[in-house]
């Protein structure tokens, strides 16, 4: 049986009955004693833990509406998702998703949100709400969000995620059952990379029969290398093999690829441990790094920077396999897609010509090569987006509502501004 609607309330209800000036009163006593709470209980202690999810729940929900508002104002998509990832200090990615749920809640999911004002679900949460509702109608969603009103709060992620699935399937049994194909047309492949030098390679949405035949074939292949000198665990044997059979077919060497990594000299000869970038994924241990490098394909530029600020100045010309030499100088030096916030390796993305500043500051006719992924490309040859390159190579975008961000390739070594004037050039 449907329960009766909760009737939407007045947020102000809630603000009544709650004095929101107590967080602020407990931030300005722990920033003038931080050891205040070390004389406080245990349930006051968790009682401030619960009051601040709830009021940040609030905060994002007010974060939620003003992100809907500005992408209703807006016809431009992809300008719109520019925009939020900057103010958001996100991924793409990301702001899309909170794009997404900010749309959902404001529209679709009216109670939910109203949880949100009440204190009682937050964000994560409530994108549990969103994504397991996205396939279900507008008057399916309605319907859901009634029904969910008295079992959310309280509740965990995946609490919310199985409470909010049970209810969409019962609501629209036959939609559950076409759901599962079109999600299996959604198959797709997913790299992340996470800190020091590990990465998540995914298949999602594969058909739940193949992902079952393939992973009983690497538990199986796993198992049979697992004799009593082996060390590496199970878990360790399965990556292993799923790894090899990807790179080759019959599991044995590995295939050729190719990664930039930028370490220097002391660094690569083992005189110290500092951290090595590898572009679109970010810092490696050394001692990984250095394993790399030992490869028997791999191939060393020497690279030539400037000592005052880490910049590049010069590419040497001693490299594996030859490649155009100003168009090589660019990628090495910019290593990702120059647009702020994006990790596209740059032996991925295409040279684009952009506009140049003089030292004065004045707009010359020069044009200057940058880096961009197709996507930030296609973004930069907007109209109402700007884009300039100053002397230095540093990029400055101007966005549609006037907000700029400053995109600089990162320098090779930390600025040595002690060198002597006669060592203008290091390696």
């Amino acid at each position: 049986m449907t329960p009766s609607p909760r009737p939407l309330r007045d947020t102000r209800d809630t603000e009544e009955r709650e004095d929101p000036a107590n967080s602020a009163f407990m931030r300005r006593m722990i920033r003038m004693d931080p050891k205040v709470l070390q004389r406080m209980q245990d349930d006051a202690i968790l009682q401030i833990v619960q009051d601040t999810g709830a009021e940040i729940a609030r905060i994002q929900a007010l974060q939620l509406r003003c992100i809907a508002e500005f992408n209703r104002r807006n016809r431009d998509s992809q300008s719109v998702l520019t925009e939020i990832a900057s103010v958001l200090s996100s991924t793409e990615h990301h702001a899309s998703a909170v794009i997404s749920a900010a749309e959902a809640l404001t529209t679709r999911l009216p109670r939910t949100l109203q949880l949100m004002d009440d204190g009682e679900l937050d964000l994560f949460r409530a994108m549990k709400v969103t994504d397991a509702t996205s396939w279900l109608s507008d008057e399916h969603a309605a319907i859901v969000d009634v029904v969910l009103v008295g079992r959310l709060p309280g509740k965990n992620a995946t609490q919310v995620r199985k409470a909010t699935t049970h209810a969409a399937m019962k609501v629209d049994p036959n939609g559950a059952a076409h759901r599962g194909a079109r999600r299996r047309a959604e198959r797709r492949v997913v790299l992340s990379h996470s800190a020091s030098g590990v990465s998540r390679l995914s298949v999602d949405n594969a058909p739940a029969e193949k992902a079952t035949a393939a992973y009983l074939r690497i538990d199986q292949a796993a198992r049979a290398l697992k004799t009593p000198d082996e060390e590496r665990t199970l878990d360790q044997l399965r990556t292993d093999v799923a790894l090899d059979l990807l790179l080759n077919e019959d599991g044995g060497c590995e295939e050729r690829a190719e990664v930039f990594l930028y370490m220097d000299l002391a660094t690569y000869l083992g005189l110290n441990n500092d951290p090595v970038e590898m572009a679109g994924h970010g810092h490696i241990p050394a001692v990984l790094a250095r394993r790399i490098a030992a490869g028997p394909d791999t191939a060393l530029r020497r690279i030539i920077t400037d000592p005052l600020t880490g910049q590049m100045i010069e590419l040497g010309g001693t490299r594996y396999r030859p490649t155009p030499e100003m168009d090589e100088f660019v990628r090495v030096r910019d290593r990702e897609c120059r647009q702020p916030g994006c990790t596209r390796p740059a032996q991925n993305c295409k040279i684009e010509n952009t506009r140049s500043r003089n030292e004065a500051g004045a707009e010359t006719t020069s044009m200057r090569p940058v880096t961009f992924c197709p996507r930030h490309r296609r973004l930069k040859r907007r109209a109402d987006w700007h884009y300039e390159v100053s002397p230095d190579d540093s990029l400055t975008i101007t966005t549609p509502t006037g907000r700029t961000q400053r995109s600089s390739a990162p320098p090779f070594h930390e600025p040595r501004p002690d060198a002597s004037p006669g060592s203008s050039r290091h390696r």
